[in-house]
């Protein structure tokens, strides 16, 4: 067994894309539109997904918001440098929500970031853990 993909719902695409491709560095993996359903999924990642785990985008056409409730936590994503990773999120627009620097009583240097849905993302900086 593998695990394939984490499914997120997102208000807007295009706003998402643009988010995890230009700030996340991820590439758009596949795309496709289903019109009878009203919904497109579009799949993200660092890798091809026949060896990587990815982020499926869902967006439901009638929907632009969503209540992300309190059940979900994060996604994480191996950086070389969490305090780089986070100077180039702000570059270009993104919002940081913590800080890189150790975490609360440990040694793991984290870091975390906010997709335009609220989503939150980990940086965790390689070799620290």
């Amino acid at each position: 067994m593998r695990l394939l993909h984490t499914m997120i719902r997102v208000g807007n695409l295009e706003r998402s894309l643009a988010f995890y491709t230009e700030v996340l560095g991820m590439t758009l993996l596949r795309k496709h539109d289903y019109p009878d359903g009203r919904f497109t999924l579009a799949f993200v990642g660092y890798g091809d997904e026949d060896s990587n785990s990815v982020i499926e985008l869902t967006h439901n056409w009638d929907t632009d918001s969503y209540e992300l409730g309190n059940a979900f936590g994060h996604l994480a994503v191996e950086v070389d440098d969490a305090y780089a990773a986070c100077d180039a999120v702000r570059a270009k627009g993104g919002k940081v929500v913590r800080e890189a620097g150790p975490m609360k009583h440990g040694t793991t240097v984290i870091a975390f970031v906010e997709d335009p849905d609220g989503y939150k993302i980990e940086f965790i900086q390689h070799g620290t853990r």
